[in-house]
């Protein structure tokens, strides 16, 4: 940790010291997971592997084929365990084993690239045909998440590319984003839109005028999406082009489907997580394989296939004479390749993927005129330089204040890299910033707390929902205090953390009382939604399984989520309860210390939150004690 110390005191402003001190806390993180992901391997078993969503075990291979993008991919499926959230989705990388009967395990050599995945079914792309054989007569086959190589190679590439940068708008905007460099304003005359609020509609005319960066930030509800849709459209009219990204492939698709829904021509680089055929229809694969020319391409790729077996029998004039035919055959194909692809950028209004997969061959040598960065509060600062490479400035909305990035290593975290570009941003350059201050999900009373300690209480309820409730005097916000209750946390595993199985089972009480309370013929008419979370995984499992298991709760099921904080994050609810689980005499809160996370779990509730959680314990937590504080007097009004 010396090294970060003495960097920092060299010169806190310097782009060049910060992003070396980058490189060495990304390397820090890389060699722990691939540490982790060696020691999970070797020594974590499968049931282990499958409970965590690293692995499917044991899983079905299905038919293979090559897809639109002329990949060879294969389908597999499993039907065991089907309830636990896996961590597949597109542009992972996989590997593929089998179990004996004497349950060793025997990992095949070679790795995959997950196309698509959904609860039972993925579709892998496989590196030749003789993997696809071993995967296809397997017995007792398992599918595991591999170490992601490829996403740590090429953030280290994009750091390097921004270190050496010299004379160019990389450079620029290097020392402006890290530096002391001002950031650039046009003038232009305000643009109106009667649709937004006051400070939707600033933040609008605030990118449309940054010559180099500007910031949205968006509190809880405070429509920062609708914000930024705006920002993006009106940008449009202003050049022909722009590169969307965000961190997760969720947050991608949630923003390219708003973007779609305003008319918006998009492209969607890489699959989309939830599959409907709206979200299809503006993925490139989608796109390519409807492309006119297509059906062409795809027959001579076909006949290349076939011609390839038969170049390897035969004499050598009709060997020469196949090859002859297969060189014409690929340069019609490239040629065709070349032309879809050039038709379906050109058309494309807006490029959308992952920070990571801007980094995608289609994309090798574009340039957009503007970078819009979702989530960007939730990016490892690496990740962004990826896409900031292609552009000539930059917009970042997000709230770094809610979710920071996931990292794995303490030390890393600790050393700074959990510190997002988006806050240091907002830290150092003030004046491209832009707060929502309206917002639209929250009871006034729910979201008092929060405005005050993480937003200066300059947010404000719209008139629709500040005082909007589910029954006639019920108090929006209350606590169930554990600790005459003799409530007491257990230790489960360091992935898994603490759980309070007296505390689930309380709260699955208050649950049933409060739903007696409004009348479930009313719940299920006007669809009123229930959220669940807990900071700890065992505590949801938990939850889960005793509400999957309890008959009085089934008629419910569907408006019934229950998830880590982590797993709400974008969500809201019309009730949410809250686990906060600990409960120890020392009045130790780990994960609690993370109040971004506090911030998230309170502010999902429309009209009504229950804290459930061990007062002695937590009082002596400035942020807990405050809170309890606001709740009784908010109780006693």
């Amino acid at each position: 940790m010396t090294t970060f110390a003495a960097m920092k005191e060299q010169d806190s402003n310097s782009p060049i010291i910060h992003l070396q001190q980058q490189q060495l806390l990304l390397r820090m993180e890389y060699e722990y997971e691939k540490e982790e992901f060696k020691r999970q391997t070797e020594n974590m078993g499968i049931a282990r592997k499958v409970r965590r969503g690293l692995c499917w075990y044991p899983a079905t291979p299905g038919r293979s084929y090559y897809n639109s993008l002329n990949q060879l991919v294969i389908e597999i499926t499993h039907t065991e365990n089907t309830d636990i959230e896996h961590n597949f989705e597109f542009g992972r990388p996989i590997c593929f084993f089998r179990q004996s009967a004497d349950e060793k395990i025997t990992y095949m050599n070679f790795t995959a690239t997950v196309s698509y995945a959904d609860e039972t079914r993925m579709v892998a792309i496989m590196p030749g045909a003789g993997a696809v054989m071993e995967v296809q007569e397997a017995d007792h086959l398992g599918v595991q998440l591999y170490f992601d190589e490829t996403s740590y190679r090429t953030m280290f590439e994009a750091l390097e590319d921004t270190l050496r940068s010299k004379g160019s708008r990389l450079a620029q905007l290097r020392d402006i984003l890290l530096g002391t460099s001002k950031a650039g304003f046009r003038e232009l005359y305000p643009v109106r839109f009667p649709w937004l609020n006051s400070t939707q509609e600033t933040a609008v005319n605030k990118v449309l005028c940054a010559r180099d960066v500007a910031i949205v930030h968006g509190p809880p509800g405070t429509g920062k999406t609708t914000t930024l849709v705006e920002a993006i459209y009106e940008t449009l009219h202003r050049e022909p082009q722009v590169l969307v990204c965000a961190q997760s492939n969720t947050a991608v698709d949630w923003i390219s489907e708003k973007l779609v829904d305003r008319g918006v021509n998009v492209l969607r680089i890489g699959n989309p997580t939830r599959v409907n055929d709206k979200m299809l229809s503006f993925t490139y694969e989608r796109r390519f394989e409807n492309h006119p020319l297509y059906p062409e391409l795809w027959s001579i790729r076909k006949n290349l296939r076939e011609l390839g077996s038969r170049a390897r029998r035969g004499s050598y004039d009709e060997r020469e004479g196949v090859r002859s035919r297969m060189s014409r055959l690929r340069d019609r194909a490239t040629t065709l390749e070349i032309q879809i692809n050039a038709e379906l950028f050109d058309n494309a209004h807006v490029i959308a993927s992952t920070l990571v997969s801007s980094n995608h061959r289609l994309l090798g040598g574009r340039r957009f005129g503007t970078l819009f960065i979702d989530e960007a509060a939730q990016a490892l600062e690496a990740a962004c330089w990826i896409a900031i490479r292609k552009v000539d400035r930059v917009v970042l909305a997000g709230d770094h204040c809610q979710l920071p990035p996931t990292i794995k290593c303490y030390e890393a975290a600790r050393g700074g890299l959990e510190r997002t570009l988006m806050e240091k941003v907002v830290s150092n350059k003030p004046a491209v910033v832009s707060l929502l201050k309206m917002q639209y999900r929250m009871h006034e009373e729910i979201m008092k707390f929060p405005s005050q300690w993480f937003y200066n209480g300059e947010l404000e309820a719209a008139p629709e929902v500040r005082y909007r409730g589910i029954l006639d005097w019920d108090t929006p916000i209350h606590w169930i205090d554990t600790s005459e209750m003799d409530f007491k946390e257990e230790f489960v595993g360091e992935t898994f953390g603490r759980i309070n199985k007296a505390e689930a089972d309380l709260l699955l009480s208050e649950l049933k009382i409060y739903i007696n309370r409004i009348g479930g013929s009313r719940i299920l008419e006007e669809k009123i939604d229930f959220g669940i979370i807990s900071p700890y995984k065992a505590q949801v499992q938990y939850l889960r399984n005793k509400i999957k298991t309890d008959g009085s709760l089934k008629p419910y099921h569907s408006l019934l989520t229950v998830n880590t904080v982590d797993g709400f994050q974008g969500q809201e609810r019309d009730v949410i309860f809250v686990s906060l689980v600990r409960a120890n005499e020392e009045g130790q809160i780990g994960f609690l210390n993370d109040l971004r996370r506090m911030n998230v779990a309170i502010t999902r509730a429309r009209m009504k939150l229950v804290i459930l959680g061990e007062v002695e314990t937590l009082k002596h937590h400035g942020f807990y004690r405050k809170l309890l504080e606001f709740i009784q007097n908010t109780g006693n009004q």
